[in-house]
């Protein structure tokens, strides 16, 4: 196998696209592309890569049809500056590598993640781990963001008095809040970055972890064009049925009711709207 340059994602190497207040977003390294897909694939029987349009297709293919070892060939170093309480999100995908700043050997830098005014809203009454989707007033978002900055600048304040009497800093960082940016490196191939995508741009995500997904499936798609059209179309906009619903679906597309009944309904209805809207 020939080693993969895409001149598009050489561009972009080193590049910091900025997410959120102080965050950001850098491919350091990328080992693979859409060409080094195919390669894998075909490797059983020996044939090279064909033309670009089949190539897609073969790709489409795979993903459709959940052949995912091909796609494990292809490789992403990120560097990613996020705020604590995403990373403990983010962390949850236990598929990937990464080595995080300590503050054990490492001062904190003061920077902390306020929310823009757009963003504050109440608890949502139907969702219990998200808000609601209209901002609360401008008065009460300055409120908020006011009493947010205080405590991270209180809490900054302590932790480098803490340091100046000279107490560890393993110690002393303790009290830092969850709104403190940390760093990471964090690598990880193709097929296991589509499933942190698939989650990660739901609209039940948390907006915040959500801006830091749609930026890296931007630069996923400078090194991967093909293998990110097929997921934005089979799986990011694609919708799976259960053996029940398909029934149901048969009952519509014949004209009667689709015999669904509560919970079982609403998340029925919610795949067509799914499918109807993307």
């Amino acid at each position: 196998m020939a080693h993969c340059i895409v001149a598009e994602a050489e561009h972009i190497l080193d590049k910091e696209f900025p997410v959120l207040n102080h965050g950001f977003v850098r491919l350091v390294d990328y080992m693979g592309s859409d060409a080094r897909i195919v390669q894998a694939a075909r490797v059983s029987y020996g044939e090279g890569t064909k033309s670009y349009r089949e190539d897609a297709n073969l790709i489409d293919y795979l993903l459709r049809n959940d052949h995912t070892s091909p796609f494990e060939q292809v490789i992403f170093t990120f560097h990613v500056k996020l705020p604590i309480f995403v990373a403990r999100q983010w962390i949850r995908h236990r598929t990937a590598r990464l080595n995080e700043i300590s503050g054990r050997y490492s001062v904190m830098k003061d920077e902390f993640y306020v929310p823009g005014a757009a963003d504050i809203a109440k608890q949502a009454q139907n969702n219990k781990q998200g808000r609601e989707t209209e901002p609360v007033s401008a008065e009460e978002a300055a409120a908020v963001q006011k009493s947010l900055s205080d405590g991270q600048r209180r809490s900054y304040e302590e932790y480098t008095g803490l340091l100046d009497d000279g107490l560890a800093r393993e110690l002393a960082r303790v009290n830092l809040p969850l709104s403190l940016y940390t760093e990471w490196y964090w690598q990880i191939d193709l097929h296991n970055l589509f499933h942190f995508l698939r989650l990660r741009l739901d609209p039940h995500a948390q907006k915040e972890i959500r801006l830091y997904a749609q930026v890296m499936l931007d630069i996923a798609k400078s090194v991967c064009p093909a293998a990110c059209e097929a997921f934005e179309n089979h799986i990011r906009g694609g919708v799976r049925f259960s053996a029940e619903e398909m029934t149901a679906l048969r009952k519509l597309i014949k004209g009667v009711d689709h015999g669904l009944s509560g919970r079982r309904a609403d998340q029925f209805l919610a795949k067509l709207e799914k499918g109807s809207d993307y």
